[in-house]
């Protein structure tokens, strides 16, 4: 259609040229010969004029040879070597512990290329497999994500859950979703209808309360029941750029068949619940055999159920969409001291980093990340509070040593790490005071 289009085009313009023979080179387009009067626009360069026919056509050749590009971004294929084992390696290299997650994320991510590449004309067509992921705060599930998102040849996107409202009412249509996604590769439909998308803060969307009431839950039950169709595979109308849907808006149709959805939220609370449901037993004595004694009372979401979902405000719908669930543990000492230090972005690398730039050799001390994993566990928001108790500590260097010509080198010891850290809690609480 478009060649077509090009050679009526081409047959107009030669009569504009026979036209244009004793017209200067400044009065009609460079490339078609139209004559300025002919022409709604004529934009003028250093020794060429292009007009509004020419900008358009050239809009579209561009486009194409950008979709062409993309395309060839996402081949949708694994290297025949890499298999889920190494798919969780490479994992095991930004995310510390967390075995039956990365596990369950690894078997997912290759499952999805075997779908994505499995032929049209078999049988049997295998079915996707959305995971939801159950952690909590600062445990790894965004992390988990993003670190996949580097592996990946696929179009991936995470979006947060919290900004979705039911549609009609303030806030994003559930299809935003799927706008992000296409933005990500460049608005090629069939790449995004393969993609991958993370729904961060699933669990803001629970239900109020499982008594219906009067009142709507616009950004509970609602957003649930939108979510249905995206997570079950379902033709849907996007907004290309996002935002809410206008009468006038052009629309473009996305098949969520192929596009596996990864969900994650802390669920916080729910540990009561799974604790209700184990702890329930007749009236009498407990045989010494009752596994209930070898309950892991510290780590509860290792027990978690569909059911408890449900409990926790889910609607069944919605759990039954995302048949895979996995927990992620809660970070021990030992866990936080090793994320210290060992992933390939760990915390204290970024921090040598940043004084690298001032050409200064800045370490910890071991005695210290003991100090900062200990502290860290206090604060019960897992990761993240490494984040803060390095910055109460290392404030003041940041502050001072950029401008001292003569230090090449700085260790942070446990005396100096205690001396900052005690001053950060002083000062706050002189100004509560």
């Amino acid at each position: 259609m478009l060649e077509n289009r090009r050679l009526k085009t081409v047959t107009e313009d030669r009569k504009l040229r026979n036209m244009a023979k004793n017209t200067t080179p400044q009065d009609k387009c460079s490339f078609c010969g139209k004559l300025k009067s002919e022409s709604l626009i004529l934009v003028s360069g250093i020794d060429a004029n292009i007009c509004e026919s020419c900008i358009e056509q050239a809009d579209l050749i561009l486009a194409e040879e950008v979709n062409k590009n993309t395309t060839a971004k996402f081949k949708f294929s694994l290297s025949k070597n890499i298999k889920p084992k190494e798919i969780k390696a490479f994992l095991d290299d930004y995310v510390i512990d967390q075995h039956d997650a990365k596990r369950t994320i690894a078997v997912a991510v290759y499952n999805h290329y075997k779908r994505l590449n499995q032929r049209r004309a078999e049988d049997i067509e295998i079915e996707k497999s959305n995971i939801l992921l159950v952690g909590r705060t600062g445990t790894g599930k965004t992390l988990i994500a993003k670190s996949i998102a580097k592996f990946l040849n696929v179009p991936f996107t995470i979006v947060d859950a919290t900004v979705f409202t039911e549609a009609g009412y303030v806030g994003e249509d559930v299809e935003s979703i799927l706008s992000r996604l296409l933005q990500v590769c460049n608005y090629d439909v069939n790449a995004a209808e393969k993609g991958i998308i993370y729904i961060d803060e699933i669990d803001k969307v629970a239900r109020k309360a499982d008594n219906p009431s009067l009142t709507r839950d616009v950004s509970g039950e609602g957003v649930q029941q939108a979510m249905l169709k995206l997570l079950e595979g379902a033709e849907v109308l996007v907004a290309p750029q996002g935002g809410r849907k206008h009468p006038d808006q052009k629309m473009v149709k996305i098949n969520t068949k192929n596009i596996l959805f990864i969900c994650g939220g802390a669920f916080d609370g729910i540990e009561r619940n799974i604790g209700q449901r184990l702890n329930t037993s007749s009236v009498g004595f407990k045989s010494e055999t009752d596994s209930r004694n070898e309950l892991d009372v510290e780590n509860l979401l290792q027990y978690i159920t569909p059911d408890d979902l449900k409990t926790f405000g889910l609607i069944p719908e919605l759990i039954g969409r995302i048949p895979a669930i996995t927990h992620l543990n809660p970070l021990t000492k030992e866990a936080l001291r090793r994320i210290l230090t060992e992933p390939k972005n760990a915390i204290t690398k970024q921090y040598q980093k940043l004084f690298e730039y001032e050409n200064i050799a800045f370490k910890f001390s071991d005695e210290v990340l003991d100090f900062i994993a200990e502290t860290a566990v206090e604060f019960k928001t897992g990761a993240r509070g490494l984040r803060y108790v390095c910055e109460a500590i290392c404030k003041d260097a940041m502050f001072d040593l950029p401008s001292e010509e003569n230090i090449t080198e700085f260790e942070v010891t446990l005396k100096y790490a205690k001396e900052k850290l005690t001053r950060d809690k002083v000062a706050k609480l002189a100004k509560v005071a």
